[in-house]
Protein backbone atom coordinates (compact mmCIF):
# COMPACT_ATOMS: atom_id res chain seq x y z
CA UNK A 1 0.00 0.00 0.00
CA UNK A 2 1.52 3.30 -1.08
CA UNK A 3 1.46 6.31 1.21
CA UNK A 4 1.83 10.06 0.79
CA UNK A 5 5.34 11.06 -0.23
CA UNK A 6 7.22 12.65 2.66
CA UNK A 7 9.71 15.36 1.78
CA UNK A 8 9.26 18.56 3.81
CA UNK A 9 6.52 18.89 6.41
CA UNK A 10 5.73 22.28 7.94
CA UNK A 11 3.07 22.11 10.61
CA UNK A 12 1.96 23.05 14.08
CA UNK A 13 2.36 20.27 16.64
CA UNK A 14 0.46 18.53 19.42
CA UNK A 15 2.54 18.27 22.62
CA UNK A 16 2.20 15.08 24.65
CA UNK A 17 4.86 15.58 27.31
CA UNK A 18 4.46 12.15 28.90
CA UNK A 19 7.36 9.71 29.14
CA UNK A 20 7.18 5.95 28.58
CA UNK A 21 4.04 5.99 26.43
CA UNK A 22 3.49 2.35 25.50
CA UNK A 23 1.54 0.85 22.63
CA UNK A 24 -1.34 -0.23 24.88
CA UNK A 25 -1.86 3.41 25.78
CA UNK A 26 -1.59 4.44 22.12
CA UNK A 27 -4.24 1.88 21.09
CA UNK A 28 -5.76 -0.34 23.82
CA UNK A 29 -5.79 -4.08 23.12
CA UNK A 30 -9.58 -4.28 22.95
CA UNK A 31 -9.50 -2.35 19.66
CA UNK A 32 -7.15 -4.71 17.82
CA UNK A 33 -9.80 -6.92 16.25
CA UNK A 34 -9.95 -5.08 12.92
CA UNK A 35 -7.53 -6.17 10.21
CA UNK A 36 -7.81 -3.13 7.94
CA UNK A 37 -5.83 0.00 8.72
CA UNK A 38 -8.90 2.19 9.00
CA UNK A 39 -10.78 3.60 11.94
CA UNK A 40 -8.00 3.24 14.49
CA UNK A 41 -7.57 6.99 14.79
CA UNK A 42 -10.92 7.19 16.58
CA UNK A 43 -9.43 5.19 19.42
CA UNK A 44 -5.96 6.73 19.54
CA UNK A 45 -5.16 7.20 23.26
CA UNK A 46 -8.74 6.08 23.91
CA UNK A 47 -8.46 5.67 27.68
CA UNK A 48 -6.72 9.02 28.03
CA UNK A 49 -9.12 10.83 25.69
CA UNK A 50 -12.47 9.60 26.98
CA UNK A 51 -14.31 8.91 30.22
CA UNK A 52 -16.24 5.67 30.78
CA UNK A 53 -19.37 7.33 29.39
CA UNK A 54 -17.44 8.22 26.18
CA UNK A 55 -17.41 11.92 27.01
CA UNK A 56 -14.10 13.64 26.16
CA UNK A 57 -11.68 14.33 29.00
CA UNK A 58 -11.20 18.09 28.87
CA UNK A 59 -7.68 17.99 30.28
CA UNK A 60 -6.24 15.67 27.60
CA UNK A 61 -4.26 17.41 24.88
CA UNK A 62 -6.03 15.83 21.90
CA UNK A 63 -9.29 17.26 23.22
CA UNK A 64 -7.85 20.76 23.46
CA UNK A 65 -8.69 22.71 20.28
CA UNK A 66 -5.73 25.00 20.93
CA UNK A 67 -3.40 22.22 19.76
CA UNK A 68 -3.53 20.78 16.26
CA UNK A 69 -1.32 19.78 13.37
CA UNK A 70 0.31 16.81 11.67
CA UNK A 71 3.18 16.46 14.14
CA UNK A 72 2.90 14.70 17.49
CA UNK A 73 5.62 15.56 20.01
CA UNK A 74 5.99 12.91 22.69
CA UNK A 75 8.13 12.44 25.76
CA UNK A 76 11.10 10.09 26.05
CA UNK A 77 10.61 6.38 25.29
CA UNK A 78 7.62 6.69 22.99
CA UNK A 79 6.05 3.47 21.65
CA UNK A 80 7.43 0.96 24.14
CA UNK A 81 5.61 -2.25 25.04
CA UNK A 82 4.10 -4.76 22.62
CA UNK A 83 4.99 -4.83 18.95
CA UNK A 84 1.45 -4.23 17.67
CA UNK A 85 1.39 -2.49 14.29
CA UNK A 86 -1.99 -1.06 15.20
CA UNK A 87 -0.31 1.62 17.32
CA UNK A 88 1.32 3.11 14.22
CA UNK A 89 -1.92 2.64 12.27
CA UNK A 90 -3.80 4.65 14.91
CA UNK A 91 -1.27 7.50 14.83
CA UNK A 92 -1.46 7.62 11.01
CA UNK A 93 -5.24 7.29 10.84
CA UNK A 94 -5.67 10.17 13.29
CA UNK A 95 -3.76 12.40 10.88
CA UNK A 96 -0.24 12.60 12.23
CA UNK A 97 2.57 12.25 9.68
CA UNK A 98 5.49 12.77 12.04
CA UNK A 99 6.23 11.82 15.65
CA UNK A 100 9.04 13.54 17.54
CA UNK A 101 10.65 12.13 20.67
CA UNK A 102 14.05 11.85 22.32
CA UNK A 103 13.82 8.05 22.21
CA UNK A 104 11.63 5.52 20.39
CA UNK A 105 11.13 1.82 20.90
CA UNK A 106 12.72 0.21 17.81
CA UNK A 107 9.71 -1.85 16.73
CA UNK A 108 7.32 1.09 16.99
CA UNK A 109 9.80 3.26 15.10
CA UNK A 110 9.97 0.77 12.22
CA UNK A 111 6.20 0.25 12.22
CA UNK A 112 5.76 4.01 11.84
CA UNK A 113 8.06 4.20 8.84
CA UNK A 114 6.30 1.21 7.26
CA UNK A 115 2.97 3.08 7.28
CA UNK A 116 4.25 6.48 6.16
CA UNK A 117 4.98 8.21 9.48
CA UNK A 118 8.39 9.77 10.02
CA UNK A 119 9.75 9.20 13.56
CA UNK A 120 12.22 11.98 14.36
CA UNK A 121 14.52 11.27 17.29
CA UNK A 122 16.07 14.40 18.79
CA UNK A 123 18.24 15.13 21.80
CA UNK A 124 16.65 15.66 25.23
CA UNK A 125 17.75 19.29 25.06
CA UNK A 126 16.09 19.92 21.70
CA UNK A 127 12.91 18.18 22.81
CA UNK A 128 12.68 20.56 25.77
CA UNK A 129 13.08 23.49 23.37
CA UNK A 130 10.19 22.19 21.26
CA UNK A 131 7.90 21.81 24.25
CA UNK A 132 8.78 25.30 25.49
CA UNK A 133 8.16 26.84 22.07
CA UNK A 134 4.72 25.19 21.80
CA UNK A 135 3.86 26.18 25.37
CA UNK A 136 4.74 29.80 24.57
CA UNK A 137 2.68 29.73 21.36
CA UNK A 138 0.48 26.77 20.33
CA UNK A 139 0.67 28.03 16.73
CA UNK A 140 4.43 27.47 16.66
CA UNK A 141 5.37 25.58 13.51
CA UNK A 142 8.01 22.93 13.10
CA UNK A 143 9.64 22.16 9.78
CA UNK A 144 10.72 18.58 9.24
CA UNK A 145 12.98 18.26 6.21
CA UNK A 146 13.52 14.61 5.34
CA UNK A 147 15.94 15.09 2.40
CA UNK A 148 18.21 17.20 4.62
CA UNK A 149 17.35 15.22 7.77
CA UNK A 150 16.75 18.39 9.72
CA UNK A 151 14.03 19.56 12.12
CA UNK A 152 13.61 23.29 12.78
CA UNK A 153 11.58 25.33 15.26
CA UNK A 154 10.61 28.09 12.86
CA UNK A 155 9.83 30.68 15.55
CA UNK A 156 13.32 30.51 17.04
CA UNK A 157 15.42 29.13 14.21
CA UNK A 158 16.72 26.35 16.46
CA UNK A 159 17.43 23.24 14.43
CA UNK A 160 18.84 19.77 14.84
CA UNK A 161 19.71 16.93 12.49
CA UNK A 162 18.22 13.47 12.85
CA UNK A 163 19.27 10.03 11.63
CA UNK A 164 17.35 7.63 9.41
CA UNK A 165 18.19 4.44 7.55
CA UNK A 166 18.88 5.17 3.86
CA UNK A 167 16.49 2.50 2.59
CA UNK A 168 13.68 3.73 4.85
CA UNK A 169 14.37 7.33 3.85
CA UNK A 170 14.04 6.39 0.18
CA UNK A 171 10.74 4.63 0.84
CA UNK A 172 9.26 7.57 2.73
CA UNK A 173 10.45 10.07 0.11
CA UNK A 174 8.75 8.03 -2.61
CA UNK A 175 5.68 7.04 -0.62
CA UNK A 176 6.61 3.35 -0.76
CA UNK A 177 6.10 0.48 1.60
CA UNK A 178 8.33 -2.60 1.16
CA UNK A 179 6.12 -4.12 -1.53
CA UNK A 180 5.97 -0.85 -3.49
CA UNK A 181 9.77 -0.72 -3.38
CA UNK A 182 10.05 -4.18 -4.93
CA UNK A 183 7.43 -3.38 -7.55
CA UNK A 184 9.32 -0.22 -8.50
CA UNK A 185 12.33 -2.42 -9.17
CA UNK A 186 10.30 -4.73 -11.40
CA UNK A 187 12.36 -4.20 -14.57
CA UNK A 188 15.65 -4.62 -12.73
CA UNK A 189 14.42 -7.82 -11.10
CA UNK A 190 13.26 -9.26 -14.42
CA UNK A 191 16.56 -8.31 -16.05
CA UNK A 192 18.53 -9.98 -13.26
CA UNK A 193 16.34 -13.08 -13.46
CA UNK A 194 16.94 -13.41 -17.21
CA UNK A 195 20.70 -13.08 -16.74
CA UNK A 196 20.76 -15.71 -13.99
CA UNK A 197 19.17 -18.25 -16.35
CA UNK A 198 22.26 -18.30 -18.53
Amino acid sequence: MAYDKFTVLKSTAVPLSIENVDTDQIIPARFLKATERKGFGDNLFRDWRYNNDNSPKKDFVLNNPVYHGKILVGGRNFGSGSSREHAAWAVYDYGFRCVVSSFFADIFKNNCINVGILPVQVSEEFLVKIFKAIEADPNTELEVNLPEQMITILATGDKESFAINGYKKNNLTNGYDDIDYLQAMGEEIQSFAKKSLY
